[in-house]
């Protein structure tokens, strides 16, 4: 093996490191707790030969807190150290996390601005109708390439087969129900300051998936859903 392919394989490793640091850090934060435990049970018989050792130096029945502190102290440093460690690796964990939190949140936000400004600039140069039609244009190809195979009847009712483009369902409703369910979550933002998007599919009659709980609005970016292509409703979010 030459040295390219060792120094390939060291950046590859510090790479894959850095990626999954929370997840290694949290590991060996965990792992050093149960170590902490194992290693103080295991330090507590030999602590107390040594307090027994240390009544019969000092011929008495009872020692008192600090000399029974000073006697088994140093039975249990190595286990004080796993212990520190583990917990510096967890709060490594978690300060990496909101970390790249932060750097998500705003570049998500920087995103939003930017698609939401080149939106503005594009109905301005088009105007209102040709942006319309580019829109259910590309609705029109998200459908065809996700083609009916399965319509889920919903408890809220509708004769309207509308596609979710987040979750690739297709399911009957209409657009008062959609509306009602985006003003009904709108008030409920103004007292919860946040509503998911499983939320609004629960308020659609629909079930709730994983992604559903990470994504949603909050009162500075209300919910507004922009509907589509006649023939099949395709409804998206801003």
């Amino acid at each position: 093996m030459g040295k390219h392919s060792l120094s390939s394989i060291a950046k590859s490793v510090r790479t894959a490191m850095k990626k999954h640091s929370p997840e290694i850090l949290t590991g060996i934060g965990i792992a050093g707790m149960i170590t902490t435990t194992v290693m103080a049970v295991r330090a507590t018989p030999k602590a107390l030969i040594l307090i027994e050792e240390k009544k019969n130096e000092l011929e008495t029945d009872q020692l008192s807190r600090k000399e029974i502190v000073k006697t088994a102290w140093p039975c249990y440093i190595p286990a004080a150290i796993v212990g520190s460690v583990s917990v510096f690796c967890l709060i490594g964990a978690s300060s990496t996390n909101l970390r790249r939190n932060a750097a998500l949140a705003t570049a998500y936000t920087l995103s939003e601005s930017t698609l939401k400004e080149y939106q503005e600039k594009v109905v301005e140069a088009i105007g209102d109708k040709k942006e319309q039609t580019i829109r259910e244009s590309m609705a029109k190809e998200k459908i065809m390439k996700n083609p009916v195979r399965e319509v889920i009847l919903t408890e809220k009712g509708g004769n309207t087969i509308c596609y979710d483009a987040i979750s690739g369902r297709y399911f009957k409703s209409d657009r008062d129900t959609i509306n009602r369910a985006v003003n009904e979550l709108n008030r409920q933002m103004r007292d919860d300051m946040y509503v998911t998007l499983n939320e609004f599919y629960y308020a659609l009659g629909l079930d709730g998936t994983k992604l559903g709980d990470d994504l949603g609005w909050n009162i500075e970016r209300k919910l507004q859903v922009q509907v589509g292509h006649p023939a099949v409703e395709n409804w998206g979010f801003r």
